[in-house]
């Protein structure tokens, strides 16, 4: 009986810090094993709590690699509205887009609300977006496919000369002016080697030498206009060349037995009559 009740007993442990000179026991602690194991536990929880909070609640998190800091989060979300704010203009230039198109075409145009219709419904968009990316790609390869043969496939709008854009010839002094009968054309004054521009899209008919007018250059528009370009220096198109608006085609120069200085004979011609240009381009 005796020796049943001996090994039941729990076993104790003692912790003890002592002074090494006097042997005075400074510190006690006296624990079993589940005690110590309990303990072992608590300290790793409170240890893990406490490197958690600091991490957690103060600046030292911004020390860790790859965990983003104040500065990174109000970028990201600065970036996150840029991209929102630049999709939703981009669905408005894509129902612009399509709108013209449709009015080129004569069809019935893009209903107004369809800009809220896309910001309400990104389902709907993704679809329009696709609609819209495939008429673009058909109606791309339709002028691919006039420019290449010269033949449009529908008829050209033919716009009165008083509602077309001309871009300004050469940036200089008007010397002369227009006088339908003694002067069907003005003359504009500018330094030699001035760059002189087309002032509509079109086709040079004609380019080259004449002892009046020297280096002259003709370039056949749309709806029936045709501009030339005399006493240039030198040209920079030959006939046949195709030209844009504001090309450069030709230098200003003195060239020709008619010319007396540096400066651009310019005429302008509608419909096979001589126009005075300044009612049409601000020089």
């Amino acid at each position: 009986m005796l020796r049943q009740n001996k090994d039941t007993k729990v076993e104790k442990f003692r912790l003890s810090l002592v002074d090494d000179q006097t042997h005075k026991h400074l510190w006690t602690v006296r624990f079993n094993r589940i005690e110590f194991i309990v303990g072992i536990i608590s300290l790793c929880v409170v240890i893990t709590a406490a490197i958690y909070s600091v991490i957690a609640f103060t600046p030292v998190r911004t020390f860790i690699p790859g965990y983003p800091d104040a500065h990174s989060k109000r970028a990201a979300i600065q970036t996150a509205i840029k991209v929102d704010s630049l999709e939703r203009i981009i669905y408005r230039w894509e129902l612009y887009s399509e709108n013209l198109r449709r009015v080129l075409a004569g069809e019935e145009p893009v209903r107004a609300d369809s800009i809220i219709m896309v910001s309400r419904n990104p389902v709907a968009t993704m679809t329009e977006q696709d609609r819209y990316r495939q008429s673009d790609s058909i109606m791309r390869r339709t002028v691919a496919e006039e420019e290449q043969f010269e033949v449009p496939a529908v008829q050209k709008r033919n716009l009165p000369i008083e509602g077309m854009h001309f871009f300004v010839p050469l940036k200089g002094v008007v010397s002369q002016g227009y006088d339908k009968l003694l002067h069907p054309y003005i003359d504009i004054t500018a330094p030699a080697n001035s760059v002189v521009m087309s002032v509509l899209d079109g086709t040079v008919v004609s380019a080259g030498w004449s002892d009046d007018s020297g280096y002259t250059i003709q370039i056949q528009h749309d709806n029936d206009i045709i501009s030339i370009y005399k006493h240039n220096r030198k040209l920079l198109k030959k006939t046949g060349d195709k030209v844009s608006a504001g090309a450069p085609v030709a230098l200003v120069g003195n060239t020709g037995m008619l010319s007396t200085g540096d400066h651009l004979h310019f005429e302008l011609w509608y419909k096979g009559e001589a126009v005075d240009p300044t009612k049409y381009i601000n020089f």
